[in-house]
């Protein structure tokens, strides 16, 4: 085929190359000063933003670093208190403590009632606040205060969970979250939080090896390490590779086939669909989805795969986050139950887009009729 693009190199290839380029670079920038300005040119990339301030160590050297180097790219500092308890309350009072000192609006959140103690739960509901408080104050971003560290044990908790490529990105993923310190160590924020005196709440679950986590940061990847001393480089590189393989299928699914995104969810004409294989709506669906807010997994993913090439109109499929995926008509709808889509028109004329197998580009042939 004439023109062919290359999506990614093998992937072997692909993280072999990214090895080289972790282990040439120095594992941060250093010293508190570039500390800081990571952080400065994050957020005026991005301006206006919501921190996202927990009232850990690693959030608080957040808020210091951007109330010095770019307190006018803060629309408003957000702290979740998750009712867990006395050290929950402090944190979340210590931030607003911290705000007022630095003359920055804060909103705080807290839990509505018991919340089940998980790394889940917790999650959801901090994020469901911080995403209706960048709505109220009119942030294009939420920050975080995620770390090197924190990528290195999302990449291992993601094989561990035997995600697919694009689960492997972790935490380098392009969205309304920016994480300026995703290339610093852990230590080097450290470092900063000490220099400049700051104070913090030190979350009791923390400790706790009930949760995976802790059990990957106090206990697996000391181990590991031990006996593989470039470990950590590796997990980056991996998920250095993924991430990029994950930006080049988003860019050729969504210049392939623009997604219409209403109130009644996201939409693709059906006939875009019924050229692809089940190898190739692995690759599609998952673009598609997150548009809407959802995250497939594996299993979930090939699901849907089969339910593309076999449902009939009318047709629905539950898929995660209480969203379900419908049949229509005219197109596809990922959207949450009982909205009515607006079916999309097909379009006619258009080249059959390339798709990714084994890391390189192949071309996909309609399905023969009645398959």
């Amino acid at each position: 085929m004439k023109n062919m693009q290359r999506l990614t190199s093998a992937p072997d290839e692909a993280y072999t190359r990214q090895q080289r380029n972790v282990r040439r670079q120095s594992p941060a920038p250093g010293g508190p000063r570039a500390t800081e300005r990571a952080v400065a040119d994050g957020l005026r990339r991005a301006a206006p933003v919501v921190l996202a301030v927990s009232g850990g160590r690693d959030s608080v050297a957040l808020l210091c670093a951007a109330a010095r180097a770019a307190p006018g790219c803060v629309a408003a500092v957000a702290t979740f208190d998750h009712g867990t308890g006395s050290a929950s309350a402090a944190a979340a009072n210590l931030v607003a403590d911290y705000a007022r000192k630095y003359r920055m609006a804060c909103r705080r959140g807290r839990a509505p009632g018991p919340v089940v103690p998980t790394e889940a739960s917790w999650r959801a509901e901090r994020w469901r606040f911080l995403r209706e408080t960048a709505a109220a104050v009119g942030a294009r971003a939420i920050v975080t205060a995620h770390t090197r560290d924190d990528q290195v044990e999302t990449v291992f908790i993601r094989v561990l969970r035997q995600a697919g490529t694009r689960g492997l990105a972790a935490l380098d993923i392009d969205s309304d979250v920016v994480r300026p310190w995703l290339a610093t160590p852990r230590a080097a924020v450290a470092a900063f939080a000490a220099i400049h005196g700051l104070r913090y709440v030190e979350d009791p679950s923390n400790a706790s090896r009930a949760f995976l986590r802790n059990r990957v940061r106090l206990d697996l990847l000391p181990a590991l390490r031990a006996a593989h001393p470039g470990f950590d480089d590796d997990l980056l590189a991996l998920g250095a590779a993924a991430a990029s393989w994950r930006r080049s299928a988003e860019g050729l699914v969504g210049g392939a086939y623009p997604l219409r995104v209403g109130v009644d969810g996201v939409s693709i004409a059906a006939g875009d669909l019924a050229q692809y294989d089940g190898d190739s709506l692995a690759v599609v669906w998952p673009v598609i989805a997150a548009r809407a807010g959802v995250t497939l997994d594996r299993r979930g993913t090939a699901r849907l795969a089969t339910f593309t090439r076999c449902a009939r109109v009318g047709g629905v499929m539950q898929v995660s986050g209480g969203f379900e995926v419908l049949r229509s008509r005219f197109s596809w709808v990922v959207r949450r139950p009982g909205y009515v889509p607006v079916p999309l028109r097909e379009r006619h004329g258009r080249g059959i887009p390339p798709l990714v197998e084994g890391g390189a580009i192949r071309w996909v042939r309609p399905a023969a009729p009645g398959l």
